[in-house]
């Protein structure tokens, strides 16, 4: 089955042109069946391109599902146009009357700041605490991983001395749980990150589990409520170029950003990147799409609640 997206939403061509099955609206219509609607709060600069790269991955199930966008009202976007906002978000105050069966929280470069400082703190904190009563599963990514940790647990981040930067090798510390059916022993990760959270203030917590990490890049994966949210401090969604491009774009304007490792082929930026994580991204989310949203969210998505019953993982 498709991706059921907005009509006109660029990815649509981008992705046709990598010959991965998706829908706009008007063909889906036709279809009687309750797909699985999963909202995505797009916090990154270039929501375009973070638009493609998660649709991307999403595509890869046999499930239909329609792809809603949240924005902020407390944030204006500054490197999307405008008429892409109007036509393909809607705000927070537009969708919270509704429910989902997954959601979706990118990262966002503001790692500099803390949590309380950031503009939309506020509407943020209503999101996260929405998101219990409202959505089945939530995947929370990267600068979201951390502060869905320290709203929901407390959990601080630490400032890093240099940016974790580059692909990293991952350890499955419970290969046995539906998130990682499929998966190897070891696995790979981007990283793009200034700050870390750290495994001792997680394990003060008896709510959440760590499930995945790395010697060299700390902590990559935590669950909590039996799989309701699931906190990725990587970036699983990037495509083969996008830390080529932070590279380049950072490149003599920060100091504490070197070479991302592991990445370019012999460690020539004048080469192409050796993707590594493709593989295992995409068993990633569609593990995450089948096992903690399609096999527990009701079929009457009203029904969509805090006490939702989940299985002991």
């Amino acid at each position: 089955m498709p991706l059921r997206l907005p009509d006109k939403l660029p990815a649509i061509e981008l992705l046709k042109k990598e010959n991965i099955f998706v829908m706009d609206d008007s063909r889906a219509t036709s279809q009687d069946i309750r797909p699985l609607r999963i909202v995505i709060l797009n916090l990154m600069p270039l929501k375009i391109t973070t638009e493609t790269d998660l649709v991307r991955l999403l595509s890869n199930t046999p499930l239909q599902m329609e792809i809603y966008f949240m924005k902020l009202k407390s944030h204006t976007s500054k490197n999307t146009p405008i008429e892409h906002m109007m036509m393909f978000y809607k705000d927070f105050d537009v969708l919270e009357k509704e429910k989902f069966d997954g959601m979706i929280i990118t990262g966002a470069p503001i790692e500099h700041l803390e949590f309380e400082d950031v503009e939309y703190w506020n509407e943020i904190s209503k999101i996260f605490a929405w998101a219990n009563t409202h959505v089945t599963s939530t995947m929370y990514i990267c600068w979201a991983a951390q502060a869905g940790l320290y709203y929901h647990y407390g959990v601080p981040k630490y400032q890093l001395p240099k940016k974790m930067f580059g692909i990293f090798q991952q350890h499955t510390l419970q290969p046995q749980i539906p998130l990682f059916r499929g998966f190897d022993d070891v696995f790979y990760m981007p990283h793009s990150r200034h700050t870390e959270v750290r495994r001792e203030d997680i394990e003060k917590h008896n709510e959440l589990e760590i499930v995945a990490e790395s010697p060299d890049s700390g902590v990559s994966i935590v669950m909590a409520r039996g799989g309701r949210q699931i906190f990725v401090t990587g970036h699983m969604e990037y495509s083969p170029y996008t830390l080529d491009s932070e590279y380049r774009r950072d490149l003599g304007k920060r100091d504490d950003v070197d070479m991302p490792k592991n990445y370019y082929r012999d460690n020539d930026p004048q080469k192409a990147p050796n993707v590594t994580w493709r593989a295992h991204a995409n068993l990633l989310f569609s593990n995450w799409i089948n096992y903690y949203i399609y096999q527990e969210t009701p079929y009457n998505i009203e029904e969509i609640g805090y006490k939702n019953k989940f299985h002991t993982l």
